[in-house]
């Protein structure tokens, strides 16, 4: 069944774009790009925490899985935030924590004040990328929202090249405490840009009054988002597509790659770099492909499943010791594909909510891909330490979380599609009667 209709009437209403909304949702864009530097600096600095705070692999895993249960956590109250106070506070607190949790990072002293720091660290980066959502739905017509997710996912993917390619380097060059504190300083020029610049919608397109904040309202916001079939579909989507690439590009990609592998950390760096420029590439492809056609949203997603599922299974069972660089090469492009994919799911839900319920919407679908690579950035560090350092079981693990995932899709795909029909019919059938 196809799986949704690719509206050509903008809505009563559609904020005009622009190149002034262009530069409004530019300085959201920067501050999510300092959060994914921020978010993954931990993902090239894995082997270097470990010495520095003598802990063993599932403690180093803790990192990253505290990091990600805080931001998974906060996903569904973040909506609620952007809903209610607005795009410019939520990023503004925002910018504020995961500064603040960066610095402190470079500064601790012992394992528990780093743990501390990075949960700081997940709860800022939390606030992010929904506002930056929020932000594009507030200053660009409907019909350009598959596209502006994916540049703003683009943009999140420099962020990691810049992890990649400089946080790597400064750590040997200049050490831990003066990378991780000099990184701090971007947190700051985001955050007055962001003070000085941004505004939450164009003037004459400001949103309804949102109702009293209560108990009863966060109920019903919650709810509602839930009852749609296309926000269950899309978080299921995020769920199953995002998780390879972050769990390897946020913490077990390098020491694979090292330690399993036999390459050298810049062969592996440069390989965490490829994941990255493929995610930059293929996200431009996928945005320009769902944009002309809705009903490529649900195979792009499954084909990025089924491929990312094949290449993990060639590389970690391959026969030998060591899989050949031209397998780890095609694996760290087909791994580029699945942040794209996994963007897809707001596609989903986007078009099955209210504006006054994106940001609740979008949270939900967004805790699905943390909650994934939290889970298994949990199994691998345990399967590791159980296994001996056996990467071939501790990476089976992901296999389990893909197969639950695309069960779900299957089942809730047709009943968003029917459900995202209704929608569309109802919002032709207003447009018709606005008044001119």
């Amino acid at each position: 069944m196809s799986s949704g209709i690719s509206p050509t009437l903008a809505l009563p209403g559609d904020p005009p774009g622009g190149s002034r909304a262009v530069r409004i949702w530019g300085i959201g864009v920067a501050v999510y790009f300092v959060a994914i530097i921020f978010r993954t600096s931990l993902g090239v600095a894995g082997l270097d925490a470990a010495d520095r705070f003598d802990v063993n692999a599932s403690a180093l895993s803790t990192f990253s899985i505290l990091q990600l249960l805080v931001y998974a956590g906060m996903q569904i109250p973040v909506g609620l935030m952007v809903d209610r106070l607005g795009t410019k506070k939520v990023l503004t607190i925002g910018a504020v924590l995961f500064t603040l949790g960066q610095l402190g990072f470079a500064l601790s002293p012992s394992y528990g004040t780093a743990l501390a720091s990075r949960a700081l660290l997940g709860c800022g980066d939390a606030m992010t990328f929904i506002s930056v959502l929020r932000l594009g739905t507030r200053w660009f017509p409907a019909r350009r929202g598959p596209m502006i997710s994916q540049i703003a996912a683009l943009f999140g993917m420099a962020g990691n090249l810049v992890s990649t390619l400089f946080i790597a380097r400064a750590l040997h060059g200049l050490g831990w405490t003066t990378t991780f504190a000099g990184s701090a300083l971007a947190g700051v020029v985001v955050l007055v840009l962001l003070l000085l610049f941004l505004k939450d919608h164009p003037e004459g397109h400001a949103p309804p009054p949102a109702e009293h904040a209560g108990a009863a309202y966060v109920r019903k916001q919650i709810a509602a988002s839930w009852r749609e079939p296309g926000t269950r579909l899309g978080l299921w989507v995020h769920f199953t597509t995002q998780f390879p690439a972050m769990v390897f590009l946020l913490l077990w990609g390098l020491p694979f790659l090292v330690e399993s592998q036999g390459l050298s950390r810049e062969a592996a760096g440069t390989l965490l770099t490829l994941v990255v420029l493929s995610n930059m590439a293929v996200g431009l492809v996928y945005g320009q492909v769902i944009a002309r056609s809705h009903a490529a949203r649900a195979p792009l997603a499954l084909g990025t499943v089924a491929l990312t599922a094949l290449l993990w299974a060639s590389t970690i069972f391959y026969p030998g010791a060591h899989a050949p660089m031209w397998l780890l090469v095609v694996l760290c492009v087909v791994l580029g594909a699945c942040g794209p994919a996994s963007m897809i799911g707001f596609d989903f839900a986007r078009p099955a909510n209210p504006p006054e319920r994106q940001g609740t919407a979008s949270g939900i679908v967004n805790m699905g891909g943390f909650v994934a690579s939290m889970t298994t950035l949990f199994l691998i560090g345990v399967l590791l330490d159980a296994t001996g350092q056996d990467y071939r079981v501790a990476f089976a693990s992901v296999f389990f979380l893909e197969a639950l995932g695309v069960v779900q899709i299957l089942r809730l795909r047709g009943r968003a599609a029917a459900r995202e029909r209704e929608h569309h019919v109802v919002s032709r059938v207003e447009a018709v009667h606005v008044p001119v």
